[in-house]
């Protein structure tokens, strides 16, 4: 049978049963859109432009990155929602505008289960709790007697309302009997740059955005959310050692697409994000900003952002952390 007849019998037997053959040969024709809800320098925007990098590398495909911050995420991930089913435009999602941001809004613009399609989850990252290296606090309790001591004047900033590192700040707020003001900002690169510019004290931030500056000496590590000390930073106590016991919070972000992309391309991205996380150059990038590589099928990551959603819904609902 010619080829042609072929993808047309394939076709008459139902769309899905094409889409094998019609993939592999004829897709990607053109660079693939990767929407990034956040703005650049952030971990979000770095592991980003990393992965796409690293899939680019082994399938000459090319990615063009489209930073759309706002809203937590929101406002990016909406606009992948809205995108044409078609495996041209994908999105990396996180924690903040899968799993939180549901709970923390009264109305969302986007449903995360039913306008988007996990692809692959890529990495997790425990938040550090930075200040700028020439801050006068040198320790949490220093931090905590300061905000214990004059309520509202230490000054928390965020990556955005209703991101992780928003919603652990708002707990352990709670769990340490102290009032920070919050200040949200849009990615956690203009958070860090007015942390270093001293027009905030303190900032929950990944692995991923802070790492960098805590082994340069520009930020001091004051404590990690998670169970056991990070790797790549053995120094930094856990809020757990540090006497605030099962405290944990962790980012995690992973690529998606909108519902009703063809199974088959979304099986082939999964295919190449396993395998990008796989090499050498991914897996030790990772582990320098101390990210855990994650991995595995769609399915599985949709079971994974079930849990989470149950798991900081509660959270937020129990803070009583609410947005407009």
């Amino acid at each position: 049978m010619k080829r042609r007849e072929f993808v047309t019998a394939c076709a008459t037997l139902g769309g899905a049963a094409a889409w094998p053959v019609l993939a592999q040969d004829a897709w990607p024709a053109k660079p693939i859109r990767l929407i990034v809800p956040f703005p650049p320098g952030g971990g979000t925007d770095v592991l980003s432009r990393s992965i796409s990098q690293a899939i680019a590398t082994h399938t000459k495909w090319q990615f063009v990155v489209d930073n759309k911050p706002g809203a937590g995420g929101n406002i990016g991930l909406d606009a992948l929602a809205k995108s044409p089913p078609d495996g041209y435009t994908i999105g990396m999602g996180q924690t903040a505008n899968l799993a939180v941001n549901p709970a923390l809004y009264a109305s969302m613009p986007f449903d995360p289960v039913k306008d988007l399609a996990p692809i692959v989850l890529l990495s997790s990252q425990p938040l550090i709790l930075v200040v700028d290296a020439k801050s006068p606090y040198k320790t949490l309790a220093d931090l905590v007697a300061a905000a214990k001591a004059n309520p509202g004047k230490v000054n928390m900033a965020s990556a955005g309302n209703g991101t992780i590192g928003h919603v652990a700040g708002e707990l352990f707020q709670r769990a340490a009997g102290v009032k920070f003001t919050h200040v949200p900002y849009k990615g956690a690169g203009p958070a860090v740059t007015d942390l270093l510019g001293g027009n905030v004290d303190c900032f929950f931030g990944n692995s991923q955005s802070v790492g960098g500056q805590v082994t340069g000496g520009r930020l001091r590590a004051l404590a990690a959310t998670s169970p056991n000390r990070i790797a790549s930073f053995p120094e930094v106590r856990t809020l757990d050692e540090l006497g605030w016991p099962g405290f944990e919070a962790a980012t995690w972000s992973g690529l998606l697409a909108p519902a009703g992309t063809p199974d088959a391309i979304i099986s082939r991205l999964n295919l190449e994000g396993n395998r990008a996380l796989r090499t050498p150059e991914m897996r030790q990038k990772l582990a320098e900003e101390g990210s855990t590589p994650m991995g595995g099928s769609p399915a599985q990551f949709a079971a994974f952002m079930r849990s989470e959603h149950e798991k900081w819904g509660k959270a937020v609902r129990e803070a009583g952390i609410k947005l407009d």
